[in-house]
């Protein structure tokens, strides 16, 4: 900037056309429009999941991109138009299994271009996601192990039951953070911990077998949530978080089963609003979604389910506020994505209001950790042993 200024005052004591200064004028016009027009690159993250890697570019706006492969070497190519790359790379460590190494250049005034040095062959796609909750404009491009497209996956055997499966959602993950505390305490990290401590318990227990939806820090779309719980034949379904809201005050256990009908709270609306707004953060493209969830919530099955998940809720209900309070004593219905099984009773349960400074401070503890994972299996073993004839003709073995 002092040079620019430097410059400008000398242009000033010097006798000059009007033609001249008309040119300078132009000039320096033309230079702040291209400085506007550019594409800010702000950061560049990876993640992974166990089923693909994810590259993730943080822009100012959207930016005209082009994604391709080239072979021998195996190379992924990401070719961005008016782009300024204004982040640093991600440490070598953190490229995950499929690169080797991540280099840019630019090829011309107008294109800059990322080259991924791949260990084999992938398969990729590539997709803008709009502003959504914390984040801005978002370039995401997941790649995945070329054999995975070209090899026919096997037809899913059912797997032979040695006891009653719960299926264990860890909310968030990966992109989608979820909630944060005013102490920088992420949702999607003390879920997890929860998660796998539930599962732990779980495993442990005679004729119970716990399975997770995610089992690290990587995103799961809502809909994939509940395929991997059918896919693993689970009879139960509870999906962990520990969301904000706008009252920092609030605080307390919440229950929550699916309503076909509408939310029985404006709370319970809200709650929902933002959880079925995770795909957009996590990072899921619209492009290729059907109306087969909606086809599948018409079948009458669906009420049966609902009714099984409302009796599952008021018991974990009651047994979470044998541990601490309860923010609201009864169960609430929203239209959850995340719960629209058709024929497994799903919760969401809320273990606390991450929002809440002392709630905050307990979901960081192991102890708290265990004492809710311990109220969850409380809450499972009751409704289990109520339902023990249901579960006994489904194949459970209840020890």
């Amino acid at each position: 900037m002092g040079r620019i200024s430097s410059d400008f005052s000398s242009i000033q004591r010097q006798p000059v056309s009007s033609w001249a200064r008309a040119g300078v004028f132009f000039a320096l016009l033309g230079i702040a429009h291209a400085a506007w027009a550019e594409v800010a690159l702000r950061n560049l993250r990876i993640w992974h999941a166990p089923e693909r890697s994810r590259i993730v570019f943080d822009l100012n706006k959207p930016v005209v991109h082009k994604v391709f492969t080239l072979s021998g070497p195996d190379r992924l190519v990401i070719d961005l138009t008016d782009a300024v790359f204004y982040g640093r790379f991600p440490a070598p460590e953190t490229l995950g299994p499929l690169a080797v190494q991540l280099r840019m250049a630019r090829r011309s005034a107008s294109q800059l271009r990322f080259v991924v040095d791949l260990r084999s062959a992938v398969q990729h796609s590539a997709f803008l996601l709009p502003p959504n909750g914390g984040y801005s404009h978002r370039l995401v491009i997941d790649i995945a192990p070329r054999t995975a497209a070209t090899t026919p996956a096997p037809v899913p055997q059912p797997a032979p039951r040695s006891g009653i499966i719960v299926a264990i959602d860890a909310g968030h993950g990966g992109e989608d953070s979820g909630a944060r505390g005013a102490r920088g305490t992420h949702e999607k990290t003390v879920v997890l911990a929860i998660a796998k401590e539930l599962h732990r318990k779980i495993n442990a227990e005679p004729g119970m077998r716990a399975v997770l939806t995610r089992s690290g820090d990587y995103y799961v779309s809502l809909r994939k949530r509940t395929a991997l719980a059918r896919r693993h034949n689970a009879d139960l379904f509870v999906s962990l978080h520990a969301d904000a809201f706008k009252q920092r005050s609030v605080k307390g256990s919440s229950v929550y089963a699916l309503s076909q009908r509408g939310a029985t709270s404006e709370a319970a609306r809200w709650l929902a609003g933002k959880e079925n707004a995770s795909d957009l953060a996590g990072g899921v493209s619209i492009n290729d979604k059907d109306d087969t969830l909606a086809a599948v919530l018409l079948d009458l099955s669906m009420t049966k389910t609902i009714e099984h998940s409302l009796e599952f809720a008021r018991d974990m209900l009651s047994s979470l506020a044998k541990v601490g309070p309860v923010h609201s004593k009864r169960v609430e219905q929203a239209g959850f994505v995340v719960l629209k099984s058709p024929d497994i009773p799903s919760v969401l349960v809320e273990v606390a209001y991450i929002s809440n400074s002392g709630e905050e401070r307990k979901l960081r503890t192991r102890r708290y950790q265990k004492q809710v994972a311990d109220a969850m299996l409380g809450g499972i073993r009751t409704y289990v042993q109520r339902n023990r004839r249901r579960f006994a003709r489904i194949g459970g073995n209840q020890g």
